[in-house]
């Protein structure tokens, strides 16, 4: 039987910007595909599975938004990731929650990585229990998929755009009755509107402020 390959995109070592992790040296690995179809996206470029297929040194030297990808099994990620030096690997997309990431996050666990996954929440989520979940609920796009209540009470973070005070009622809305209390508020497109609703907000809630860091230390 062939191993099972994951579609990457890129994989990348950087400063985690966003949430709980903010601040931590991190290898994002960002997996291809995604159904969602939020407006706002700027990795667009990972949505469909129609681009090439190309080999893991062409795509860990990617330095274009492509739509071409690798397929690597666990053991080839393994590897790869021995030429990084941070332990803590993001798996992204694209919505990597569309695969079962139970093997690759029990190996990575095991070899001594901790492993942070950010779904939109849209899909079921198969990983590792050790694996930190950050989900970022993307409510009525137009893929047409639904925020499942799973989802969001396995979350040890919920991250949120937020860019008019209706996004704020949207996410009172998914919260109720969810146990998570960790709640980050992201300022859309960094405007200075949206940060001081955030700010407002996140003050009166008892929630958090995430500012993507990344994005004013000039990092990816």
């Amino acid at each position: 039987m062939n191993p099972i390959k994951l579609p990457i995109n890129e994989v990348f070592e950087t400063v985690q910007g966003e949430a709980t992790f903010t601040g931590t040296p991190s290898v994002f690995i960002r997996l291809q595909g995604c159904p969602v179809g939020c407006s706002w996206c700027d990795t667009k470029h990972t949505w469909e599975m129609t681009g090439k297929v190309i080999p893991i040194k062409s795509m860990i030297d990617k330095t274009d938004d492509t739509d071409c990808y690798s397929l690597l099994s666990i053991t080839d990620i393994l590897e790869m990731l021995k030429e990084y030096r941070a332990n803590h690997i993001v798996i992204t997309g694209g919505e990597p929650a569309m695969y079962d990431l139970t093997d690759l996050t029990t190996a990575l666990i095991a070899n001594g990585y901790s492993v942070q996954l950010e779904t939109s929440g849209t899909f079921e989520i198969k990983v590792h229990g050790g694996t930190w979940i950050t989900v970022s609920p993307k409510v009525d796009m137009a893929g047409g998929y639904k925020v499942l209540e799973s989802c969001l009470f396995l979350a040890d973070e919920i991250k949120y755009p937020v860019g008019k005070l209706r996004d704020i009622d949207t996410l009172k809305g998914i919260l109720e009755g969810v146990p998570c209390d960790s709640i980050w508020l992201q300022p859309l497109s960094k405007s200075e509107k949206a940060t001081k609703l955030c700010v407002e907000q996140a003050t009166i809630n008892n929630w958090k402020i995430s500012i993507q860091t990344h994005k004013f230390i000039g990092v990816r």
